[in-house]
């Protein structure tokens, strides 16, 4: 079995490994990190869940202590884009986790709140950008960030930047960057489109393929239960209540729906939170931080927290709408079972949402089994 001490990775990186409990990398660490040391082009297939943020971040880290650069101002040697505020923010925790044995100065960049700080961070020049497309351009627009000086682009999740409507944010970003750098393209699913886009911004890149995204955790136990609309909320209601229920994500298809829950739930005297795109900054990272030390076991979110949230513990996931695209499915799903826990995933199906089931079936290549 692969260590991480086996891949050639700095010292300090190790140790910073090691202080975080690593030991043994995962197999999109164990197939990505060689090839990204000797400065390949990669092209990833996977999903969260994976190992994938260290699978990159490591081997940048290591390049950018092995190479030393005096700081310019306003420029970044490394750019990672993200599609939602919240995987920003987790890559830059692990940038920083991982590199807290050096001086790696990293900035994240994502909309939503004030430009000062952004702005001020990026002043002296960084190391590392981890940013949302959007915010990028503005600042980039507005004279406060260079991106001549790139050495590494990184785009993540980028079949969730092609639903959220990206790529042409993506492409003009691209325009601007070095033609000689080092670019890594991580995507779920590759749809035409974002093929596309691969071709377009990696030159003969290495290819790695892990857990494909029809693939659902192996210890996670789903099933459906059929019920019409009206009565979802009763439904809801009475499965939080059972004994058994520990950490839930529950998954609404729009923002007033995910709003509605909440104030449905709190009226039968449980206590959620909503997370999606009309909430503030603030109130974000508050419901976040709440559901992830337990202080709020419930938290209703639109597919935004599908491949943003990664919190450890969740019991059940429960899909009080089925999404419209059947890959959702397994990233919602997959956010418990992780770390070799089991969990449950629990989806509520009415009869305008077969079309919905049926394609996550096949997507996965299974009967979902109805629950008792």
């Amino acid at each position: 079995m692969t260590e991480f001490s086996e891949l050639g990775l700095a010292a300090p990186l190790l140790k910073a490994l090691t202080a975080a409990g690593y030991t043994t990398p995962t197999p999109i660490q164990t197939q990505a990190i060689p090839h990204l040391l000797k400065g390949h082009d990669l092209l990833g297939i996977a999903q969260t869940g994976t190992g994938k943020t260290a699978a990159f971040a490591l081997p940048i880290l290591h390049r950018l202590m092995g190479n030393p650069r005096p700081y310019e101002r306003k420029t970044t040697r490394c750019l990672v884009l993200a599609p939602t505020r919240e995987l920003a923010a987790q890559i830059a925790e692990s940038f920083r986790t991982y590199g807290r044995q050096t001086s790696v100065r990293v900035a994240l960049i994502f909309g939503g709140v004030p430009k000062g700080r952004q702005i001020t961070s990026l002043a002296n020049g960084v190391d590392v950008i981890v940013a949302t497309p959007g915010r990028l351009l503005d600042l980039f627009g507005e004279g406060h960030v260079r991106l001549d000086r790139t050495e590494v682009l990184v785009l993540d999740e980028a079949d969730h930047m092609l639903d959220l409507g990206f790529v042409i944010p993506i492409k003009r970003i691209a325009r601007e960057l070095p033609a000689v750098r080092q670019s890594l393209f991580f995507s779920a699913t590759m749809p035409k489109e974002i093929a596309g886009l691969a071709d377009q911004l990696l030159k003969d890149p290495v290819r790695v393929s892990v857990t494909p995204v029809a693939t659902t955790a192996e210890r996670i136990d789903q099933s459906v239960v059929f019920v019409n609309q009206s009565e979802k909320r009763a439904v809801l209601t009475r499965m939080l209540r059972a004994p058994d229920m520990g950490r839930t994500l529950v998954f609404a298809r729009t923002k007033h729906g995910a709003d509605r829950i909440v104030q449905h739930l709190a009226a039968a005297g449980l206590s959620a939170n909503a997370i999606h795109g009309n909430k503030s900054q603030g109130q974000r990272e508050r419901a976040l931080a709440d559901f992830k030390k337990g202080a709020v076991p419930v938290l209703v979110a639109t597919d935004i927290a599908a491949r943003g949230i990664d919190v450890d513990g969740v019991t059940h996931v429960i899909n009080f709408d089925l999404p419209d695209v059947p890959e959702a499915y397994v990233h919602r799903i997959g956010r418990t079972a992780r770390a070799g826990a089991a969990g449950r995933a629990i989806s509520l199906c009415d009869d305008g949402e077969r079309a919905q089931l049926r394609g996550i079936e096949k997507l996965i290549r299974a009967r979902l089994p109805i629950a008792a």
